[in-house]
C-alpha cells in the first residue's frame, strides 16, 4: 500500500508546521476551559465533542489556517469521520486546504511503571488503520510520556512505539512515534542523551524507503536532535510544546533547525469561543505566524 507521494513532498520538503488538533477525552475539558466553554455548556461525553469540534472546526475553516503555514493537522478519531464545513473532515483538510491527514491512534496512557507511561493497549487497531487508509489519512501520531531516566523503562517505550510503528507501515500509513519527555523531570537532560541513543539504535535497522516521523520534547541543549533530522529514516521531527508557552516553545524551536512544531494547546493560546470572527482570525493568524517563522528559523 503505497504512500501518497504528494503528501510525502508535503511533509518532507514543505514549509510549516503540524497542527495538533487531537485532544482527546482526558484533556478535552482542559482545553475546552482556556477557550472559553465552561463545563456548564456541556452535561454529557457528546456534548463536550460537539463542543471541542466547533473549537476545532473554526480553526481549520479560518482563512487564516491554510497549506501555505500549516503542512499537516493530527485528528481525533473522532473528527476523522466527521465534517468540517459540510465535508469529511479529511478530505476537507487536503482537497481545501492542502494540509496533510494525520490520526492520534492511541487509547491513553498506561499507569507508570519504570519511570515511564507506556500506551494503553489499540484494540481494533488493523480495523482503525484500514478505516483511516480508506479515508485518505497518510499517517498516525501515538504518544508515550518519560518521567525518569530509568534505562529499562526508556527501552520499552521504545520497543512498544517502533513495534507500534512497523504495524502503522504496513498499512501503509507513516507513523509519528512520540516518546515525550516531561519538561518538569529532574532528569530531563539526561534522559534525552538516553532516548537519542536509543532512537538512533532502532532507527538504524529501519529501511529508508518506510521512514518514520519523530515528535519529541523540545531539547535541553539546543541542536541536539541533529542526528535524528539528518537520519535517512526519517522523514520528519517535528516538536510539541509540552507546556511551555507559546512564546517559550517559538523561542526554543528557532534554536533547533531542521525540527518543525507539532503543537496543541500552544496553537490555541489566545483564541476564545467569545471573540468575533474578525478578532478570532487576527489572533490565529499570529498564532500560526509565531509557529511558523520558528519552525523554518
Amino acid at each position: 500500500m503505497a504512500i501518497h507521494p504528494q503528501q510525502r513532498d508535503r511533509i518532507a520538503s514543505g514549509k510549516g508546521f503540524i497542527a495538533a488538533l487531537d485532544q482527546s477525552g482526558g484533556s478535552t475539558p482542559k482545553a475546552l476551559k482556556l477557550y472559553g466553554v465552561d463545563e456548564s455548556a456541556y452535561s454529557n461525553e457528546q456534548e463536550m465533542f460537539e463542543q471541542v469540534h466547533a473549537m476545532r472546526t473554526r480553526i481549520v475553516t479560518s482563512p487564516a489556517f491554510s497549506g501555505e503555514r500549516v503542512l499537516g493537522a493530527i485528528l481525533f478519531e473522532r473528527t476523522m469521520d466527521d465534517d468540517f464545513a459540510g465535508k469529511n473532515a479529511v478530505a476537507y483538510l487536503w482537497e481545501d486546504k492542502g494540509v496533510v491527514p494525520f490520526l492520534k491512534i492511541d487509547k491513553g496512557l498506561a499507569d507508570e511503571a519504570d519511570g515511564v507511561q507506556k500506551m494503553k493497549p489499540i484494540p481494533g487497531l488493523a480495523d482503525l488503520l484500514a478505516r483511516a487508509k480508506a479515508r485518505g489519512v497518510f499517517g498516525t501520531k501515538e504518544r508515550s510520556v518519560i518521567k525518569a531516566n530509568n534505562a529499562k523503562g526508556i527501552a520499552e517505550v521504545l520497543d512498544q512505539q517502533f513495534e507500534l510503528g512497523q504495524q502503522v507501515l504496513a498499512a501503509g500509513l507513516v507513523p509519528i512515534i512520540e516518546p515525550e519527555v516531561d519538561i518538569n523531570s529532574p532528569d530531563k537532560q539526561a534522559i534525552e542523551v538516553e532516548l537519542k541513543r536509543g532512537l538512533l539504535e532502532r532507527l538504524d535497522r529501519l529501511d529508508p524507503a518506510t521512514p518514520v516521523m519523530l515528535k519529541l520534547t523540545l531539547p535541553s541543549v539546543d541542536g541536539y536532535f541533529q542526528e535524528l533530522v539528518d537520519h535517512p529514516a526519517v522523514l520528519k521531527v517535528v516538536a510539541l510544546s509540552g507546556g511551555y508557552s507559546r512564546d517559550d516553545a517559538n523561542a526554543m524551536l528557532a534554536r533547533n533547525p531542521g525540527v518543525i512544531a507539532s503543537f496543541s494547546r500552544a496553537l490555541t493560546e489566545g483564541l476564545s469561543a467569545q471573540q468575533d470572527d474578525a478578532a478570532y482570525n487576527q489572533a490565529l493568524d499570529a498564532s500560526i505566524e509565531s509557529i511558523y517563522r520558528a519552525s523554518i528559523a
